[in-house]
């Protein structure tokens, strides 16, 4: 097994062909079979179903490909970290955002990196909180944006702010700033509520006990847009960080308050592994971030937050 052989493997499982991975790698498609049978003769099975509809991944395939794109990011970090400091940083650098800011922070980044860094490619993966933890953890990810104060063994921890979890209710409801509600006036609806077992469905579960009411759940999701969606069209209220529907309800899609005291809120942090060191290009990408975060806190952008880093 080589990297010629994983690259071409990838190429393929990618593309679903032959004909289109042999045009990316610049190798004729002789090439690039002779590369996929040596790999599968080296593993001992099959990882392509060779039929009309292309190149399928099989079960040996689709777990092959994760291993081989974990060892590619590798080699790619590998170099950026052992080649010579002098010229301008590049690389590939995989950042994950949580959903409730990608709308905040994502383009900003990108934007700022492509300024400061145009030499580095920035991969950007959005997800709730345990999905990112899980891909840092893998090695899919370099950074992420998580929240929690509690120390994670497998990862290295900065805190940058604290922000407050809002009521969110259809625009039909009236919610205001400035009247905060209580837990037991909000459980008396039906509720949205991202699928179990992701940390903010914890957090809204656990306040619901302490507080000794029950929620009536209406329906679960793990795409935050379609929770402000149902939420938007009368199906349910939720609970949201105040960033992630600040805009809908500047447009009047939907409106929010805050919990009454103590309410509840949550901390946002900067992960990353602590199993390697980070390479200059994740280590300039990083702390783009960490500035794109407190500029949208100076900016006032980050609605009924609390700046800690």
């Amino acid at each position: 097994m080589d990297l010629k052989q994983l690259r071409a493997f990838v190429t393929v499982a990618e593309t679903g062909s032959v004909t289109r991975a042999s045009g990316l790698l610049n190798l004729v498609q002789p090439a690039v079979s002779r590369q996929l049978r040596l790999l599968e003769d080296d593993l001992g099975t099959e990882l392509f179903d060779r039929g009309r509809h292309g190149m399928q991944l099989t079960p040996a395939g689709k777990t092959m490909l994760e291993y081989a794109r974990r060892i590619l990011n590798e080699v790619v970090r590998a170099k950026a970290e052992i080649r010579p400091t002098e010229g301008p940083v590049a690389g590939i650098v995989s950042i994950g955002l949580l959903a409730s800011t990608s709308d905040l922070l994502a383009t900003m980044l990108a934007a700022e990196v492509a300024r400061r860094h145009p030499g580095i490619r920035l991969r950007l993966t959005i997800g709730y909180a345990g999905h990112l933890q899980d891909w840092l953890e893998a090695g899919d990810l370099d950074a992420a944006l998580l929240y929690g104060r509690k120390e994670i063994p497998a990862l290295r921890i900065r805190e940058l702010l604290e922000e407050s979890l809002w009521v969110v209710a259809p625009p039909s409801a009236a919610l205001s700033h400035d009247r905060p509600l209580t837990l037991a006036r909000v459980a008396r609806e039906p509720f949205i509520l991202p699928a179990a077992p992701q940390g903010l469905r914890a957090t809204i579960e656990h306040a619901a006990a302490e507080a000794g009411v029950d929620l009536r759940v209406f329906a679960e999701t793990n795409a935050l847009g379609v929770q402000r969606d149902l939420v938007a069209q009368g199906h349910g209220w939720t609970i949201l960080p105040a960033v992630g529907v600040t805009r809908e309800v500047e447009q009047g899609l939907l409106s929010a308050a805050p919990l009454a005291s103590p309410g509840l809120k949550r901390t946002i942090v900067l992960a990353a592994p602590s199993s390697r060191q980070a390479t200059p290009p994740v280590r300039c990408v990083t702390g783009v971030l960490v500035d794109c975060v407190k500029a949208t806190f100076d900016q006032h952008r980050w609605s009924d937050a609390r700046w800690l880093g």
